[in-house]
């Protein structure tokens, strides 16, 4: 599903997801209240969500999706590059975050990545959020979350490792155990944390300051 409030934007998206043999727009939004009403019935598995709109914003939008009974993968599209959008988005429940002037290969990249349970960050959006946890622009709270309580304390240590960026496999060779493990210790955690992905968990990890800016 398509959600941008400018007609063109949205007719060159849906172009771009219809020229895909795999691929279906099920519905095109121009606002957020007639995308909460749309998804209702459309029930898209990804839904390409524009940050600006008039009345109910992208943000507002993508968190009240992502909390339903079946939320729809989220990949924000923007044109602006600043950060709390950035943030805002992740913390709203969106699965991946890419800038409108990305190519459109890019793009189609993006929706088979958040469609197939992962998350997505568009490189500069990447590097944006590092230097921010860097320098302090986000800054860590105490590890007081009662969502803590809930994780073993293998589970933590694997949540450290992926906050810090490591594959499942070095993971695996971290911990000493073996990558089918991680993966398992993984899709255990996230619903622990209210999480759906990689991503969520890793923001989650900075904000219980389990890993610190280095």
């Amino acid at each position: 599903m398509v959600v941008d409030d400018q007609v063109m934007v949205r007719a060159g998206l849906a172009a771009i997801v219809g020229a895909q043999d795999d691929m279906a727009v099920v519905g095109e939004a121009g606002d957020g209240a007639s995308a909460l009403a749309l998804a209702a019935t459309a029930l898209p598995d990804v839904v390409l969500m524009d940050i600006r709109m008039p009345g109910m914003d992208g943000l507002t939008t993508t968190a009240r999706l992502t909390a339903g009974e079946r939320p729809p993968r989220v990949l924000v599209l923007t044109t602006f590059h600043q950060d709390a959008y950035v943030f805002q988005a992740l913390r709203a429940g969106a699965s991946g975050f890419l800038l409108k002037d990305a190519e459109p290969g890019e793009l189609v990249a993006a929706i088979r990545v958040v469609a197939s349970g992962e998350a997505m960050l568009s490189p500069v959006v990447t590097r944006r959020l590092i230097d921010a946890f860097a320098t302090g622009a986000l800054t860590a709270a105490p590890e007081t979350d009662p969502r803590l309580d809930a994780l073993t304390p293998r589970e933590r240590d694997v949540l450290v490792s992926l906050a810090r960026g490591l594959s499942n496999a070095e993971i695996g060779a971290t911990l000493g155990i073996a990558t089918g493990t991680v993966k398992a210790h993984v899709y255990a955690l996230l619903p622990k944390l209210g999480v759906r992905d990689r991503v969520q968990a890793t923001i989650v990890a900075y904000d219980l300051g389990l890993v610190r800016p280095r």
